[in-house]
């Protein structure tokens, strides 16, 4: 074993707060740079951001929050965004962070069942409004004085902060906050520091609601920050570091393996707002960025940009590549045209989100192959859903861990939380996967992604791996698609390369002899684009309901 490895072995779990981690770097390294927003030049250091953080925390203190009092941030990556996160932990909030693609009745839902205390809000995006929005669900707010809220539908509801200078009736706005805080004693705030343990819920994310209702995961400091202090030790986080965080904020992705990745390792973070290949590239080009993380739909945007040879990526050498399976062709491309080492971090939302990760002196194969190994501290299990017992290496299961990363359980709803946390303390993942006699691990799909044709069992991720090998196809999903004879068929979900043609039947000559006749496709479908969730995922229940309107609209019958 490397020394490298056996010192993250070693290593011990932190039990400094958010808030305790960015007053460290603040007294250490107090001139360098925390974040950068290149494409407006806007530049914090570690000193001036924790100035910020202090006296809008204050603000937040002076309308009211306390500690555990629940606050909302909906905004996409917008400079004030970490500066609610960290304000929001010094005081023992708690931060909610809703998904900026939720409509009305999603909102409401998430303001309702979260008991929300205090939401702040941006004006929206190129599809929502969120200031109507917020007024639709709040429309006592036209006729309230600012932080006197009292609405009959959410009656826990007091503020509302729009985040940015503009004013709009009932609301606060990020200046207002940041003048009261500069007049509240400092005294207040060093209390209220005082009184908050690493081992107390921070953060609450709602699931992508893929699946049922949405339900708020409850993560504490040591869940979140312990999770970015290994993911970065897995790629030799420095100090010298400058991770370009195009993910989004709101999902784990975000706000973990990015933000307390860099958080713990005193990294730079360089910031785009929402996504944009262009912006990503040229961040990595102007800031010489050393990391880069995305799912696979980001970098192949990236990678297919007609201006992507105009911008030097030879400063990145690591990143990660999650929340979708990747293709190894798409690695491969990363790899040699973008010269990253690229680690796959697997786990969910309800697990901090890391279980498994990569390392950096993984070979290629392994790193493009399986999901890595154990995450320090963790202990992961492949277990056979119907009997409980752990399986043997190479035989498939259920994953399921235990550790540090397990959240605290589902807001308000202990038999969900009971559902998929054991009486051993395992969390059961609903994912699919095998290890190998290396200690790696593959996924091989969900469970519920698992198309059973006449009995037999196919694997999502095996035809879509194959299937990718086509020059002409830029990105496919495979998903099931009801059938009166063998209860499900195979459908593929193409998206081609720009100029580039197929034919249904090109795709199953290209499989025949190759694969299992009972994997061919059935269906091929060629789309634009697919159905995804706000943190980038592919919602591939969606693809099923797309399957039969398309079938019904091409006149194909379904056998």
């Amino acid at each position: 074993m490397n020394t490298n490895f056996r010192a993250i072995i070693d290593m011990q779990l932190s039990d400094r707060t958010i808030g305790g981690w960015l007053e460290y770097w603040a007294k250490e390294i107090p001139n360098k740079e925390c974040i950068v927003y290149s494409d407006r030049d806007l530049r914090f250091t570690w000193h001036d951001f924790d100035q910020r953080v202090n006296d809008l925390a204050k603000g937040l203190m002076a309308i009211g929050i306390e500690k555990g009092h629940h606050v909302g941030i909906w905004a996409t990556n917008v400079p004030d965004w970490l500066t609610f996160l960290f304000a929001a932990s010094k005081i023992g909030a708690v931060l909610v962070t809703v998904n900026t693609n939720y409509k009305q009745h999603e909102l409401e839902y998430l303001c309702q069942n979260s008991d929300m205390h205090t939401l702040c809000i941006i004006d929206g995006t190129w599809e929502c409004d969120y200031v109507d929005m917020t007024y639709t669900m709040l429309p006592e707010l036209k006729t309230s004085q600012r932080g006197y809220l009292n609405s009959e539908r959410f009656p826990k509801m007091k503020n509302v902060v729009y985040i940015g200078q503009e004013k709009f009736r009932g609301m606060y706005n990020t200046p207002e906050l940041l003048l009261l805080g500069k007049n509240v004693d400092d005294k207040r705030l060093i209390d209220a520091k005082q009184n908050v343990h690493c081992h107390e819920v921070v953060n609450m994310q709602y699931t992508s609601g893929t699946t049922g209702f949405p339900k708020g995961v409850m993560l504490s400091h040591h869940n979140i920050v312990n999770n970015g202090l290994i993911t970065g030790e897995n790629m030799k986080f420095t100090q010298d570091d400058k991770l370009c965080v195009c993910v989004p904020l709101f999902h784990c992705f975000g706000v973990v393996l990015a933000v307390m990745n860099c958080l713990t390792h005193g990294s730079t973070m360089v910031m785009v707002e929402k996504f944009d290949p262009l912006v990503v590239l040229a961040s990595i080009h102007k800031e010489r960025c050393t990391a880069l993380y995305g799912v696979p739909t980001m970098f192949i945007s990236e990678l297919n940009h007609p201006m992507f040879s105009m911008f030097d990526m030879s400063s990145l050498r690591t990143g990660i590549m999650a929340g979708a399976l990747c293709p190894i062709e798409l690695m491969r491309q990363v790899s040699d045209k973008m010269f990253m080492t690229i680690t796959s971090v697997y786990g969910l939302t309800e697990t901090s989100p890391g279980m498994t990760q990569t390392r950096l002196d993984d070979s290629f194969e392994v790193r493009c192959t399986t999901v890595g190994s154990d995450y320090p501290h963790v202990e992961v299990r492949v277990i056979n859903p119907e009997t409980g017992e752990e399986c043997p290496v190479g035989v498939q299961g259920e994953m399921c861990c235990r550790g540090f990363n397990i959240m605290k359980g589902y807001y308000k709803n202990q038999a969900a939380t009971d559902e998929i946390i054991d009486k051993d303390g395992f969390l059961h993942s609903g994912d699919l996967g095998v290890k190998d006699e290396n200690g790696n691990y593959r996924i091989t799909g969900r469970i519920k992604d698992m198309i059973i044709r006449g009995g037999e069992n196919i694997y999502p991720r095996e035809i879509e791996e194959f299937l990718y090998k086509m020059p002409e196809i830029k990105d496919i999903q495979v998903a099931a698609v009801p059938s009166k004879k063998y209860g499900e068929e195979v459908g593929a979900f193409i998206i081609l390369k720009e100029g580039q043609t197929l034919k249904e039947e090109d795709v199953r000559e290209f499989c025949r002899g190759k694969i299992s006749r009972y994997k061919i496709p059935k269906y091929v479908f060629f789309i634009d684009k697919y159905p995804m969730t706000g943190s980038g995922k592919i919602q591939k229940y969606k693809l099923k309901d797309m399957a039969l309107e398309m079938c019904a609209q091409q006149g194909i019958e379904i056998v």
